[in-house]
């Protein structure tokens, strides 16, 4: 199970979005991708998750050109969960779950008993199963943001992939998201704000700036005080744990001219 890119470009019109990025998603690991605002994160979550066909250069899924791939089939094996993934519908949590199964579904494949099962485990395993019959406009921020990744879930994924999925959650909700995340038996793409939390839960980081594709390993190789001064303008002290993870104590005051002298993309 291979999720991979290779000199992937992505544009719209004239304008470079994402740049030369070569990637491969290990699989079982959890990799954060971080970066400036700007930064290209979400156009290229978009081009992994198979939803924005790279402009150049080649997206693969277990080594096969995802444009040779069909749509049910991407649906199937890539779970996205997007940063502002919302509904005016009136529809109950369980019903929200259940579009997760829709690759599946066919005239000849109806409803059953056993997408009935697999959504109520999706429910189970982000301990929501006691809101099944909810209202989904009754719900919090965070509990929305798990009745997502359940939708990802039902879709019985190998890849699971999230685009800035803490946004607009206070502090406990953003750690128990990630903490349930991480504890998910799939291999994880995740956008992160937050990069006390990708230290904190990512195996591997990949740092864009500019579109580009900037430095790629292990969290301890990429949050470093040079690196963070370059790509987003702050000067911070490294913190570095026994348990071989870091964390990062950022100085009062910010390096604008670092900040304003880059070239951002959408």
């Amino acid at each position: 199970m291979t999720l991979e890119l290779r000199d992937v470009g992505w544009s719209v019109g004239f304008k470079k979005i994402v740049q030369d990025v070569s990637l491969r998603v290990e699989p079982g690991e959890f990799l954060g991708l971080i970066g400036p605002n700007g930064s290209g994160k979400t156009s290229l979550m978009s081009v992994l998750a198979g939803l924005r066909p790279p402009t150049i250069g080649t997206a693969l899924l277990d080594g096969q050109p995802m444009k040779r791939v069909g749509r049910r089939t991407l649906a199937g094996r890539i779970g996205f969960v997007e940063q502002q993934a919302d509904t005016i519908d009136r529809i109950t949590v369980r019903e929200a779950v259940s579009l997760g199964r829709t690759p599946y579904l066919s005239l000849l494949s109806p409803w059953s008993a056993g997408d009935d099962a697999i959504v109520a485990d999706a429910l189970d395993r982000v301990a929501m199963g006691d809101m099944a019959d909810r209202m989904w406009q009754t719900l919090s921020g965070g509990e929305k943001q798990r009745v997502h990744i359940a939708r990802a879930l039902a879709q019985q994924p190998d890849f699971l992939l999230l685009d800035e999925p803490t946004n607009h959650l206070d502090i406990r909700h953003q750690l128990g998201l990630l903490e349930l995340v991480h504890s998910l038996p799939l291999t994880v793409v995740a956008a992160l704000h937050d990069l006390n939390h990708a230290a904190q839960f990512c195996d591997r980081i990949a740092m864009m700036d500019g579109g580009r594709l900037i430095a790629i390993g292990t969290p301890t190789e990429i949050l470093t005080v040079d690196n963070l001064h370059r790509v987003f303008g702050v000067n911070a002290d490294i913190e570095h744990g026994l348990d071989g993870r870091c964390h990062i104590r950022y100085r009062v005051g910010v390096d604008v001219s670092v900040a304003d002298k880059k070239d951002r993309v959408a």
